[in-house]
């Protein structure tokens, strides 16, 4: 499982897989990151469980469970 180990806040993303069928095609800008959340910017604002989705930034695909982590806890690994 691949980790990201960059700032989420203010990167563009695009849902790719979730357990909720809506939310896959969703791009956005993140606004907002918890430990379990990612809040977008998109059409409309979006606040989205990381242990339900897939995400794609920067080229590579990103299981949203393996960044349940607080960010600042994340990127110091």
């Amino acid at each position: 499982m691949k980790t990201y180990k960059g700032e989420l806040i203010g990167s563009t993303i695009e849902v790719v897989g979730s357990k909720n069928q809506t939310l896959i095609g969703l791009k956005g800008k993140v606004t907002e990151e918890t430990k379990n959340t990612l809040t977008i910017q998109g059409d409309s604002k979006k606040k989205l469980l990381k242990s339900h989705i897939t995400i794609k930034i920067d080229g590579q695909t990103i299981e949203g469970i393996s960044l349940q982590k607080r960010p600042e806890d994340r990127i110091k690994k």
